[in-house]
């Protein structure tokens, strides 16, 4: 199995928004390609929050090593 990362996933929700925007599917279909698409937003979503926390952390500990510097 293929491992998961945000730009797979994003490829993904991208694929989905375009069959939907072609307008060539059925409504059971568009529906069921929405959920789907809401759920790799929510993936995405996911992703994106725990890269600012990583983010916010690296960036706290530099703020701490300046101020110890001072």
């Amino acid at each position: 199995m293929a491992k998961k990362n945000f730009e797979s996933t994003l490829n993904k929700l991208e694929e989905i928004v375009q069959k939907l925007e072609e307008g060539e599917l059925s409504l059971d279909q568009s529906i069921k390609e929405f959920e789907s698409g809401i759920d790799l937003y929510k993936e995405c979503k996911t992703y994106l929050d725990k890269a600012e926390k990583k983010i916010q952390v690296l960036t706290d500990s530099l703020k701490e090593e300046e101020y110890k510097e001072e």
